[in-house]
């Protein structure tokens, strides 16, 4: 299967933050940044796979900087790295003032992806071509990060069997 670059799976969002998107200390409200995210990573982990795709997991999501009503907020994201049917997709969120021009690094996420076939099963995607300095960093430390993944979501099924099913009002 042929690879595709980290650009062929770009999405960059640029939106303003409103009055209705903040919480009670004026910031953007952490669950709106986190809806947002996933679904820019989505459209990415689509381009990349040219399919159906579904969020495995939300691997992290860093708040670095709040942002603030009079800032702008961009959402870039991108495949980073691939499994066999897994893709992991990065964004970058960024902050910039609108007045006085100001930018920052907000946020971080990664989220992994998984690519289905038309029956609903995980299906094989395309690898990863690495090409600006930042794209060749995330791709480097892909293959830890995914064996990170792995031990975490092996950690939570253990404890998953743990956990009571009953309703919590019986």
């Amino acid at each position: 299967m042929e690879g595709k670059t980290c650009n062929e799976s770009r999405v960059v969002r640029t939106m303003r933050v409103f009055p209705n998107d903040v919480n009670n200390h004026h910031t953007l409200f952490g669950g709106k940044l986190m809806s947002d995210t996933d679904m820019c990573a989505s459209i990415s982990a689509a381009r990349h796979s040219r399919k159906e795709c579904v969020t495995a997991s939300t691997d992290s999501v860093d708040f670095l900087s709040p942002i603030r009503p009079d800032d702008s907020v961009c959402f870039e994201s991108f495949v980073t790295w691939t499994g066999t049917t897994s893709m992991e997709v990065f964004v970058k969120i960024t902050a910039e003032n609108l007045i006085t021009g100001k930018r920052k690094i907000a946020a971080t996420a990664f989220l992994t992806f998984v690519a289905l076939d038309k029956e609903g099963k995980p299906s094989a995607v395309p690898p990863v071509i690495p090409e600006t300095e930042e794209e060749k960093k995330l791709f480097e430390t892909g293959q830890e990060r995914a064996a990170k993944r792995k031990e975490h979501r092996k950690h939570s099924k253990e404890l998953a069997a743990h956990l009571a099913i009953n309703k919590p009002w019986e």
